[in-house]
């Protein structure tokens, strides 16, 4: 669950998104396309087709389950639902630096997986 605490907020549309500390959305709801291209531009990513397709994923993994899945099963929901090339650590590495499983889910406006530091 999002932590309640605000840190900060996010300008969209001249609508003010609330974060946490660690740049989680406080309200999921107020996800859109535009809120992740906003939260992506402020770590100087650039979203590709192939992170959209990561984000679908990912926010359809948290629709089934209502949880943000770590990064095993990250990887095997990308894989069931991509292809296995797709679906493989290295590949979401390069997509998402550090900590695929955070950094997706933060952009795709979900709370940060349960197992992540």
């Amino acid at each position: 669950m999002a932590s309640t605490e605000i840190d900060r907020y996010l300008n969209v549309d001249s609508q003010h998104v609330a974060l946490d500390p660690e740049g989680y959305l406080i309200d999921l709801a107020a996800w859109t396309p535009a809120v992740a291209e906003a939260l992506a531009a402020e770590e100087g990513r650039v979203l590709s087709e192939e992170h959209w397709e990561v984000i679908e994923v990912i926010r359809d993994f948290y629709s089934r389950y209502q949880a943000s899945p770590a990064m095993r099963p990250l990887v095997k929901a990308v894989g069931q639902a991509l292809g296995q090339e797709k679906g493989r650590s290295v590949h979401l590495m390069k997509l998402f630096p550090d900590s695929p499983a955070k950094v997706a889910a933060r952009l795709a406006g979900l709370p940060k997986p349960a197992n992540c530091l």
